[in-house]
């Protein structure tokens, strides 16, 4: 029983990632479906909700390679699940930053297939500055790429034998 018990308990960080992805869905499909495109509700000074759409990656690159980042997204998120399987039950704040980052890959993966872009809606400028426009799935990647990079590095080695 206990066995069984720790298998499952990996499982968390999948259902996890669930979350994260119908969020990222969720908000995505709300803004399709009230805001016309290229339409902008100013929150802040410094930020509104703006449905815009990418073709491309971050920042736009690689612009027009839907299928290419299409194929990159599914690579990636293999590799997560492969690597949320092997150390999901001792790595917890690795296989949290992984859950965080395949939750939005694959967001931005269903965008990217259904739509033919990513839907972008959070928009951030103070004055002539203005940063590109970006989603939860986006911020999903984003921390989860910096808490892995924290739990790599906090890692305690074992000492030489």
């Amino acid at each position: 029983m206990k066995l069984c018990f720790a298998k499952a308990k990996g499982l968390i960080w999948l259902v996890f990632t669930a979350v994260v992805l119908i969020t990222d869905l969720a908000t995505k499909f709300y803004i399709h479906h009230t805001f016309y495109y290229g339409e902008s509700v100013r929150l802040l000074n410094f930020f509104s909700i703006s449905y815009y759409r990418n073709t491309g990656a971050a920042f736009s690159i690689l612009e027009g390679q839907r299928w290419l980042l299409a194929a990159v997204a599914i690579i990636i998120s293999l590799l997560i699940i492969y690597m949320l399987y092997k150390n999901g039950r001792t790595k917890k704040l690795e296989s949290f930053s992984l859950a965080l980052v395949l939750g939005g890959a694959l967001g931005n993966l269903f965008d990217r297939i259904y739509h033919g872009f990513v839907i972008d809606f959070l928009d951030v400028n103070f004055g002539s500055w203005h940063y590109p426009t970006f989603n939860l799935a986006d911020c999903a990647i984003c921390v989860g790429i910096v808490l892995f990079i924290f739990a790599g590095y906090n890692t305690r080695k074992e000492p030489k034998k």
